[in-house]
């Protein structure tokens, strides 16, 4: 059987909130309470997230001359029924 999940009240969350952090790092659930009544859990995220740098796709997309012109913005918003 495991082990309840750690629980803190609100000030404790406050004030230790980098220990309870490293807390649910390592995998471990943790409770926070207001006036001893539980009212959000936090747990660890289910796997990281990948984020790629700013500029990756330089030199993959190529944009028509056009692409900003304004025929082609009303024909936009015709599409999203936003036309004027």
């Amino acid at each position: 059987m495991s082990e309840p999940a750690a629980s803190y009240n609100i000030h404790e969350t406050k004030t230790q909130l980098s220990r309870i952090v490293e807390r649910v790092e390592r995998g471990e659930e943790v409770i926070i309470c207001r006036a001893g009544t539980p009212v959000a859990r936090v747990v660890p995220l289910a796997g990281t997230i990948r984020r790629r740098g700013r500029g990756v796709l330089r030199d993959q997309l190529h944009l028509a001359e056009d692409w900003d012109s304004p025929s082609v913005n009303d024909a936009i918003a015709d599409d999203f029924g936003a036309g004027s």
